[in-house]
């Protein structure tokens, strides 16, 4: 099959590209410049010069062309960050995603992979420890989140005919290659109520594998999470996760949730009047990720898309121990 592949030269498109390649397909990754196209090139697949941002000239970039060979994309590009304000997300990811689906039914496409975000469900309502796609996802607290789960809408509501569309929604992707987790590994990391929370999360590879899955199974409009399947306590992940980036955060501070959350809330609202550009050292978004219990069901993915997570938590930290090495 040939597939159109946005975000390929990022830290999980990199192994989408050899998880397809290696499924025998041929896939074309949109790339914004000569380095990005070198890194998609060496993954193994052919970069197609262009950016998403083109589509903000209210035309058909010309590197839409590409679109006419393939039966699939899969869109998993995006700007990822855990502070900022709406309307930045929606010129960077929100516009440029509807335009790329609109011209994908054009050109004929015949299933379009979207990767979206757990994020979409993260909101400051109580809700169940364990939830799944019939979760009212509420109001995500960030704006990363927000977008997100407006761009599932408006895709959903998109009529096109011919063309099925599969909306993925990991959490914390992991995984050799990541990047994420630099400041924590550099030692600025505490914990709240000492990491007792669980969390879940979802190795590359099994994210990989969970795509790969959607270009031939999942309903049209079908929504999935994808994780690992074995949610833990924070401490228990993170502990073991940046001890192979060499940081060891087992006598972290930690504050109480309900210190933090007030806390959170005070810094947000200062940092959001004074317009600085960067967040401050304590969010609502860390609050509410690392001060929750909060897991995925993943019953829907396993029966739809016939998803089994291949990677395990061991066998993905000895990957990254030996890559350290």
């Amino acid at each position: 099959m040939d597939i159109f592949l946005t975000g390929g030269s990022g830290f999980a498109g990199k192994h989408l590209i050899s998880r397809l390649i290696a499924d025998g397909h041929t896939v074309w990754a949109l790339a914004r410049g000569p380095e990005a196209a070198r890194r998609v090139e060496r993954a193994g697949a052919t970069p197609v010069l262009g950016d998403l941002a083109d589509f903000h000239s209210g035309e058909a970039p010309a590197w839409t062309a590409a679109l006419d060979r393939c039966a699939a994309v899969i869109h998993a590009a995006a700007r990822m960050e855990f502070w900022g304000p709406d309307a930045g997300f929606e010129r960077d990811n929100h516009l440029p995603t509807v335009a790329l689906f609109r011209a994908s039914a054009a050109a004929g496409v015949q299933r379009f992979v979207l990767i979206s975000a757990a994020a979409v469900s993260t909101d400051r309502r109580g809700k169940p420890a364990v939830v799944d796609e019939a979760t009212p996802t509420g109001r995500p607290i960030i704006a990363y989140g927000r977008v997100k789960l407006a761009t599932e809408r408006a895709l959903a509501r998109t009529t096109t005919p011919g063309m099925t569309l599969v909306t993925l929604r990991p959490p914390f992707i992991w995984g050799r290659g990541m990047t994420t987790m630099r400041e924590a590994a550099a030692g600025q990391f505490a914990w709240i109520d000492h990491g007792r929370h669980v969390m879940d999360f979802v190795h590359v590879g099994n994210l990989a594998s969970a795509t790969a899955a959607a270009l031939t199974r999942g309903k049209d409009r079908g929504v999935y999470y994808v994780t690992d399947g074995t949610p833990m306590p924070i401490r228990d992940f993170f502990t073991a996760l940046l001890k192979t980036m060499g940081a060891d955060v087992s006598r972290a501070r930690s504050f109480p949730l309900a210190v933090a959350s007030p806390v959170a809330g005070v810094l947000d609202r200062v940092w959001r009047l004074a317009r600085r550009p960067t967040p401050p050292p304590l969010t609502n978004w860390l609050v509410a990720i690392m001060g929750r219990d909060r897991s995925y069901d993943i019953t829907r993915a396993r029966a739809e898309l016939g998803y089994r997570p291949e990677v395990t938590v061991d066998a993905g930290m000895a990957e990254l121990h030996e890559t350290a090495v």
